[in-house]
This record gives structure tokens, C-alpha cells and sequence, in this order.
């Protein structure tokens, strides 16, 4: 496994989508992808901003591609989310078709998937990457 995804989520909500988290997360695995939660992976405290945004810079600038998991709308998702972009990542904008709509994420997305429910996001993630994996082999 050589790809890596940087899933941007929540922090302050990552537990209540513990649920999604993990789905995409094995959708990512059975692609031959390889996960990174930034969420899950580092604790900074209120002082160490500086530090914190650095980090997550140089594990985007590792990652193939990100996905934002924004279910919860978080300012800094969208943070990362463009710095992907503006790097040339591929950016999967990812939503419970309930929660509230991001126009400036879904503006810079390469792909989405508005999901209803557990196994619709599984189903729409999985044709989601087999579509990327098709779309580019080289920047991919």
C-alpha cells in the first residue's frame, strides 16, 4: 500500500461519526489505500497552533488524496481541504445527505459523495475511487 488518504473530520465530533470514520476507513483498505486521520494521529494544545497546522500541511503534502468527512461542518476541514487543492490532491467532499451543505467545499471537490445512510457511503466511496483510479493513474 502505497497511496495514502488524509481524512479530514471533525475533531470536536469525530466520536459520533466513529461510525463513518471506520467505514470509510475500510473502503480506503480494500482500495489498496491507505488511511491517515490527522484527528486520530496527533494532540496539540491551544498554544501550539502553529505546529498543528504545519503538521497537518506536511502529512497532506504526503497523502494522494483527501477526503472531507463534513457532516459536521468544521472550519478547519475546509482549511485543509483547500491546501489539498491548491496542492493538486484530489479532494472527495463527503456528507450525510441530512446535515447542512458546504458550498465552498463542494466548489473545490473533485468528486462527492452524499450518502443516506452506512452502506450507501461504503457503496458510493468505493465506485468514488474506482472513478478516480480511472480518471488519472499518474497524479493519483
Amino acid at each position: 500500500m502505497n497511496r495514502t488518504a488524509y481524512i479530514a473530520i471533525s475533531y470536536s465530533k469525530r466520536n459520533e461519526l466513529a461510525e463513518e470514520l471506520t467505514v470509510i476507513k475500510e473502503v480506503l483498505l480494500t482500495s489498496g489505500i491507505n488511511p491517515f486521520v490527522f484527528a486520530e494521529q496527533f494532540q496539540f494544545d491551544p498554544a501550539q497552533e502553529k505546529e498543528m497546522m504545519q503538521e497537518a500541511m506536511r502529512q497532506i503534502d504526503a497523502a494522494d488524496l483527501l477526503i472531507a468527512e463534513t457532516s459536521d461542518k468544521a472550519i478547519g476541514i475546509g482549511i485543509e481541504a483547500g491546501y489539498a487543492k491548491a496542492k493538486g490532491k484530489p479532494v472527495i467532499y463527503v456528507r450525510n445527505q441530512k446535515t447542512d451543505h458546504s458550498t465552498t467545499l463542494s466548489g473545490i471537490s473533485d468528486q462527492q459523495v452524499i450518502y443516506s445512510d452506512i452502506n450507501d457511503l461504503r457503496e458510493q466511496l468505493l465506485k468514488t475511487l474506482q472513478k478516480l483510479a480511472e480518471l488519472s493513474t499518474t497524479n493519483y
